[in-house]
């Protein structure tokens, strides 16, 4: 029979407008609350039978999702603590609202479900977003109780009424409207519970599934097996988070990562985060092997609040430089609505940050520490999240100068301070600083490396994407030096000593020189001028000043306030060997057009030693290279 009839709340008469308009877009997170509901009272009878002060059977208190197509309705049904007629009406019919005009105003451009719902309580009623009609059917576990019905139909009336339950717990039920029927499909409610209640600390079961089973031996001994109808069991309840690191070896955490990321590969290694002040947190962050940006992309850091995922857009919370980690991080203390707002201002969200940048600071260190030519086989991989967590983050680059790898051509490693030890005996300039020379691109720029190695120079391999930023980043940091790529200039010039060489020629053969290579040239970005350099240098070398170079570059990568360099012309430094015995058969050619032809040659093959000829001159090129052997032939 009827026991009561009446109305939400007196200020609610646009609740289920509000709902249905600002909780539009995220139409998925019903099943979320309404299951994490289900969890929480499950969980309560747990405690209560723990305390003794429930002493009954618990039964099997797994949580059910079922789906009745014909009916369109979805029911979330669990053995969990139920509720009385009058706590019912506390906790579903008395909102934590006011002002449902005020609030309409106040969020009339909200976009963030999540928000909404975590600052008004409306967990239970996300449940119109999907439906027309809302059913429970409850029995609470107090002695005596007697089961209760509500039911209300999207308008502001509810009805309360003798249930028909006779086990302890609660049935929502939801009496899908016409434009949500998507969630009668089955795979669609086993891809919201796959997303949200994978790792939920209690069984949630939606349906069954087929497996396959042993089923003795054929006739080759060989083991037969049969298909049958099991469980289909959502969630693993006890996910490695949940238990104490001693508790694990290294095959749960391989086998916890492929759980989460199926198709990725072994991770290098993991951090197991563990702590309960000054805040609540545990989880597993693994250092991966990145190979694609597509991976990044897919793998993401998953964030828990006691077991319900909330999001993988944790940028709040975990350090920009680690977002290219996967895992996952639980707190309680972030509640599972939560909104950006809430990530950027919440004091707790701001320790966990830190936490999380020390605890991976902590654990590279230790891994340099117990095993260095381990951690430098690695290097390849995790040197991305050194260098990046070392430009932003300054606590970061604090403790990682003392593990951050520097890589020579010679595949050989230093930290910072053994490499400044290394070089500075030979690459002190005459302004006494120490100058780092490094290649992007070593093939490409090999002529240029074996030019500095012939002088028992060292060159850096830099040539991740990163380390534009963080060459900068070390100049700022370390003291005196100076770190410039090996083709920016001739070597002379990149450090530039107080004993350098003069060339040979007089002032009218230089003079004359340069007009025959700005004449064979004849490119106004091409700057030329004859240098005193070793005579085993090659003859004409083409630089790009590197000051200029790092300003494209950075605009390339879209370096905020560089676009104005990315939009300058090249320009280059075109140096002529005046010690090189070319230049001087140049000036001794018989005639004004050889001497622009072995130019021009001599130009184009420091070209194509930068990998800078091209196209129809590179084709003129060969044909003037096939000409000139021809001559020698005849001569």
């Amino acid at each position: 029979m009827v026991q009561e009839k009446g109305s939400i709340s007196i200020h609610t008469e646009n609740i289920f407008p509000i709902i249905k308009k600002f909780l539009y877009s995220d139409h998925e997170i019903f099943l979320r609350e309404l299951v994490s509901n289900a969890v929480d009272a499950t969980q309560k009878v747990k405690r209560l039978s723990s305390l003794g002060q429930y002493n009954k059977e618990l039964g099997d208190l797994r949580v059910i999702v079922s789906v009745d197509e014909n009916a369109k309705t979805i029911t979330i049904s669990d053995r969990g603590i139920g509720m009385t007629a009058e706590e019912i009406k506390k906790y579903i019919n008395q909102i934590a609202f006011s002002g449902a005009t005020e609030f309409m105003e106040k969020f009339k451009e909200a976009k963030d479900a999540n928000e909404i719902i975590g600052r008004f309580g409306m967990g239970f009623y996300s449940a119109f977003m999907v439906a027309d009609k809302v059913e429970i059917q409850t029995l609470s576990y107090q002695e005596g109780a007697e089961p209760a019905r509500w039911i209300c139909d999207g308008s502001t009336e509810f009805e309360i009424t003798d249930g028909n339950r006779t086990e302890r717990g609660t049935d929502i039920i939801l009496y899908i409207n016409s434009e949500n029927e998507e969630f009668l499909e089955k795979h669609r409610i086993q891809e919201i519970l796959d997303k949200y209640a994978k790792f939920l600390p209690v069984p949630i079961q939606f349906g069954t599934r087929t497996t396959s089973m042993p089923d003795g031996e054929d006739e080759q001994g060989e083991t037969k097996y049969k298909q049958v109808e099991i469980d289909n069991i959502i969630n693993n309840p006890n996910p490695i988070w949940t238990k104490q690191p001693s508790e694990l070896n290294d095959e749960d955490y391989l086998n916890f990562y492929h759980e989460l990321y199926p198709l990725a590969e072994d991770p290098l290694f993991w951090i197991h985060l563990n702590v309960d002040y000054p805040f609540n947190l545990t989880g597993v962050l693994y250092f991966p092997k990145l190979k694609n940006e597509f991976e990044f992309q897919r793998n993401k850091i998953k964030l828990f609040s006691r077991q319900v995922f909330i999001t993988d857009e944790v940028k709040d919370i975990v350090p920009e430089f680690l977002m290219l980690l996967h895992g996952v991080i639980d707190s309680p203390d972030i509640p599972l609505n939560v909104s950006r707002s809430f990530l950027q201002a919440d004091s707790n969200v701001k320790k966990i940050n830190s936490y999380i940048t020390r605890k991976v600071a902590d654990k590279l260190g230790e891994l340099y520490r117990k095993d260095r030519k381990a951690y430098e086989e690695k290097w390849s991989d995790i040197g991305l999240f050194v260098k990046y967590g070392a430009i932003s983050e300054e606590k970061f680059y604090e403790k990682a100068k003392d593990f951050l790898l520097l890589t020579n051509t010679k595949k050989e490693f230093y930290t910072l301070d053994e490499y400044n030890e290394k070089v500075k005996a030979l690459q002190t300039d005459k302004e006494g600083r120490v100058v780092y020379l490094y290649t992007n691109d070593a093939e490409k720029q090999d002529a240029f490396i074996q030019s500095a190695l012939k002088r028992s120079y060292d060159v850096l391999v830099m040539d991740s994407p990163l380390d534009n930023h963080f060459i900068q980043h070390l100049e700022t940091k370390l003291e005196k030096v100076s770190i410039k790529r090996v083709d920016a200039d001739v070597l002379d010039r990149l450090i530039q000593k107080d004993d350098s060489l003069s060339h040979v020629l007089t002032e009218d053969e230089s003079n004359k020189v340069k007009e025959i290579f700005e004449k064979a040239i004849n490119n106004s970005n091409m700057s030329v001028t004859v240098e005193g350099l070793s005579a085993d240098e090659l003859p004409v070398t083409i630089t790009m000043e590197e000051w200029m170079r790092r300003m494209k570059e950075m605009a390339r990568m879209g370096g905020g306030g560089m676009q104005f360099y990315g939009a300058l012309p090249d320009t280059y430094k075109v140096a002529i060997n005046g010690n090189h015995k070319l230049i001087n058969r140049i000036l001794n050619a018989g005639n004004e057009a050889q001497q622009t032809a072995l130019a021009k040659q001599a130009f184009d093959l420091a070209l194509l030693s930068q990998g800078m000829l091209k196209g129809a001159d590179l084709t003129a090129f060969v044909e003037r290279s096939v000409n000139m052997i021809g001559d020698q032939d005849k001569a």
